[in-house]
C-alpha cells in the first residue's frame, strides 16, 4: 500500500526543488526570474489577458499577481492596453523586448526541464506521471466541491 503521506512529502519536495532549479536557471543565463517567465510564457501564448485571467489561471491572489505584473511592465517587458470590453481594467501584451526575453528564456526552461525530467525518467514514464497529475489536478475540483457540500 503507497504511504500518502510520503507521496505527500516527496511530490512537494521536489516541486520546491525543481522550482529552485528552474529559477536559478533563469536568473543565471536570462537574468530572469521564474515567476516572470511564468507570466510571460502566458503573455507570449495568449496576448490580451487581464491580471485577473492571469491570477485565475495560476491559482494566486489577484493583488500578488498584479504587484508582479507591475514589476513586469516596468521591467519593459509588457504593456498594458485599454480593454474595449470594460473601461476599468486594461489587457496585457508583451513587448517587442518582452518577447526576445522570452525566446531567449524558453530554450533555458526546456533544457533545464530535460535535464531534471527526460535525464531520469524514460518517455513511456513521463507519459504516465503527465496523465496522472492532469487526472490528480482536475479531480482535486471534485473534492473541493465534496467537501463544500
Amino acid at each position: 500500500m503507497a504511504d500518502l503521506k510520503r507521496l505527500y512529502h516527496d511530490l512537494v519536495r521536489f516541486e520546491t526543488e525543481l522550482w529552485a532549479a528552474v529559477d536559478t536557471r533563469l536568473r543565471t543565463d536570462c537574468d530572469l526570474q521564474l515567476t516572470w517567465f511564468e507570466i510571460m510564457q502566458l503573455l507570449g501564448r495568449e496576448p490580451g489577458r487581464r491580471v485577473q485571467d492571469i491570477a485565475t489561471e495560476f491559482a494566486i491572489s489577484v493583488g500578488g499577481t498584479s504587484k508582479v505584473v507591475d514589476r513586469i511592465v516596468v521591467a519593459g517587458f509588457s504593456r498594458r492596453i485599454p480593454n474595449p470590453q470594460d473601461g476599468r481594467s486594461a489587457l496585457l501584451e508583451l513587448t517587442e523586448v518582452g518577447q526576445q526575453k522570452l525566446a531567449e528564456a524558453v530554450p533555458v526552461f526546456e533544457d533545464e526541464l530535460a535535464l531534471r525530467f527526460r535525464s531520469v525518467l524514460g518517455e513511456g514514464e513521463l507519459e504516465r506521471l503527465a496523465l496522472n497529475l492532469r487526472l490528480l489536478r482536475t479531480s482535486a475540483f471534485s473534492v473541493e466541491d465534496r467537501l463544500s457540500a
